[in-house]
């Protein structure tokens, strides 16, 4: 029996750095910043003729489950949202999420791709060609295959692949760096033996079960009792460690190899994040608005749909306005919009703006 390919969509992340626009309600998946379709959507059409409809799968909260259901019609299967009984990190997520493939007809020798939401990738004929050899070589040598971003610059926000021997069209992993200080990405950059961690990881199910049980026991022995969609999901859930994949599996695991991308990536950190992606209207990155005047103003971001923007004498800012919100700050410090989210979930009268 021929082995089929399954595609898992993580969904369940908050997004907080893409505040006011990303909220608790409608988290950075569900947006649209780049065109009409959602970062979801866009993610479940780029694996089209190579993953069927009803191999594709997401993961998500039961609180996104409107938002998951409207941008996901007709893009995975029937029985295609799996809801996590609460938040647990990514490594409970997806052992939750392989219970659900063997539970509606997945084989433990069939592969999957365990995707995020919320990445740009705008070459996916390019990602299409390098998740089909992440399925010959996970198929091939029975190991996690992960998709290694060559690095353009040292960045300091993303960890980072260490790449050992080259086997065919892969290298086996050496090690998973932690995001690293700018000197150290430098040397990192220079070596030439870095790749950035795109969080992308493909294998057979059966292999990914054994890691589970051999690198993670504490969360594994909890495997039968997620399956069958058990009555006491969540007091079998809430028992389970709560460790990232990265933690629990890939940083431990000697079965690791890593296939370089043939496409381009970005993670979508950041408001900041977007200048890269959108073309410069007079120097300025505007995502979205009605209409703007720019006047001796350079290197802004905008987004304020339906709104008149105006700019005259500012440099370097990110600008975000919707119905309910305003926030003006430096591109310097677009990393701290995670603080302002901070503060007002400590606020009852503030809390109405997450």
């Amino acid at each position: 029996m021929e082995n089929q390919f399954y595609c898992l969509v993580m969904a369940g992340g908050k997004g907080t750095r893409f505040w006011p626009e990303s909220t608790s309600e409608k988290p950075k998946q569900y947006l649209s910043l780049l065109g009409k379709d959602s970062l979801l959507t866009k993610t479940l059409s780029r694996v089209e003729g190579l993953i069927p409809t009803e191999n594709r799968y997401i993961v998500t909260l039961k609180e996104q489950e409107k938002y998951a259901k409207d941008f996901s019609k007709g893009l995975c299967a029937k029985e295609g949202l799996i809801f996590e009984p609460s938040g647990r990190n990514t490594a409970p997520c997806i052992l939750l999420a392989l219970a659900h493939l063997l539970d509606n007809g997945a084989d433990l020798n069939d592969v999957v791709a365990i995707v995020p939401a919320d990445h740009v990738i705008l070459n996916e004929k390019g990602f299409r060609e390098t998740l089909q050899i992440c399925f010959k070589v996970a198929l091939e040598h029975q190991s996690i295959v992960t998709i290694g971003i060559s690095p353009h610059f040292p960045h300091t926000g993303y960890g980072y692949i260490q790449k050992g021997p080259k086997v065919q069209d892969a290298f086996k992993v050496e090690g998973f760096k932690e995001k690293p200080n700018l000197e150290t990405a430098r040397e990192y950059l220079a070596s030439g033996d870095y790749f950035w961690n795109a969080g992308i990881f493909i294998s057979q199910i059966k292999t990914l079960l054994n890691e589970f049980e051999e690198l993670a026991p504490a969360m594994f022995k909890h495997f039968n009792s997620l399956r069958g969609n058990p009555n006491n999901l969540k007091s079998v859930y809430d028992m389970m460690p709560s460790d990232s994949i990265d933690y629990a599996i890939m940083e431990k695991s000697k079965n690791v190899m890593v296939v370089p991308s043939n496409f381009d990536w970005n993670d979508l950190g950041s408001w900041e994040a977007l200048e890269s992606l959108i073309p410069q209207t007079e120097g300025n990155t505007i995502v979205k608005c009605q209409d703007n005047y720019l006047e001796n103003s350079q290197g802004n971001i905008v987004f304020a749909p339906n709104q008149l923007v105006t700019l005259l004498g500012v440099e370097d800012l990110i600008v975000v306005s919707n119905d309910k919100t305003l926030m003006i700050l430096p591109k310097s410090q677009s990393q701290k919009v995670k603080n302002i989210v901070e503060f007002l979930k400590k606020n009852e009268s503030t809390k109405k703006y997450l």
